[in-house]
């Protein structure tokens, strides 16, 4: 996809469509857990900064990956700020996708809900965990490249991505013992019920939510 972007700095269209079929559904499902409903005008704003300043982008795939999420990522805190994080009551779920993980990865913690409710999930987490978890895992990038889109260090992001993994586990184990209790869609970084444990969950590594890409 490198090329692509050497492409569409060009004026290449059809590269810059490339470029956008496998940025967005990412990018849109880390904006659905930041602002709820508002994630599609979010992302359109979004790209329209891209397409903009595309011409000023130095890097690979990999780091217009990262650059996008960074644009995205601020369009989603300027909206939060205007709005004081009015809580958002649904996920707009028509834009979210499954795939299968790779059968040669651990069993996905979130393997028994949708991709829908794994979002869901994920917007209940502490913000530090739910925005590494979303980077790492449903955008994909690197601890480096998130650790520039959050303005942290990498060992920061990885840690937070552990424990965020290891709250969602701990959900999904307890709902195991108790499942009759429906999943909660949370707003935005609504944190879940504090007598949930992560205590005795065996730690689940970022490659372990690939179905959720």
């Amino acid at each position: 996809m490198s090329d692509q972007v050497r492409a569409a700095q060009r004026g290449d269209e059809a590269a810059f469509r490339a470029l956008f079929r496998e940025v967005q559904p990412g990018l849109l499902r880390y904006l659905t857990v930041l602002v709820g409903a508002d994630a599609e005008d979010v992302a359109s704003e979004a790209w329209l900064q891209i397409a903009r300043d595309l011409g000023a982008f130095s890097g690979d795939f990999d780091g217009f990956r990262g650059w996008a999420a960074t644009i995205g990522r601020n369009r989603a805190m300027d909206l939060l700020r205007a709005r004081r994080r009015r809580p958002s009551d649904t996920l707009p779920v028509e834009y979210l996708r499954d795939r299968p993980a790779a059968e040669d990865t651990e069993a996905s913690a979130l393997a028994t809900v949708g991709t829908a409710e794994a979002l869901a999930l994920i917007a209940g987490l502490p913000r530090d965990q739910a925005e590494a978890v979303l980077l790492r895992v449903v955008m994909d990038l690197d601890a480096d490249s998130a650790a520039r889109v959050l303005g942290k260090r990498p060992g920061a992001v990885r840690m937070a991505a552990h424990r965020g993994l290891r709250r969602l586990a701990s959900i999904l184990e307890q709902q195991e013992v108790d499942p009759s209790g429906a999943v909660r869609r949370a707003g935005p970084f609504e944190r879940p019920p504090e007598r949930i444990s992560a205590q005795g969950v065996t730690p689940t590594t970022v490659s372990t939510l690939k179905d959720m890409r």
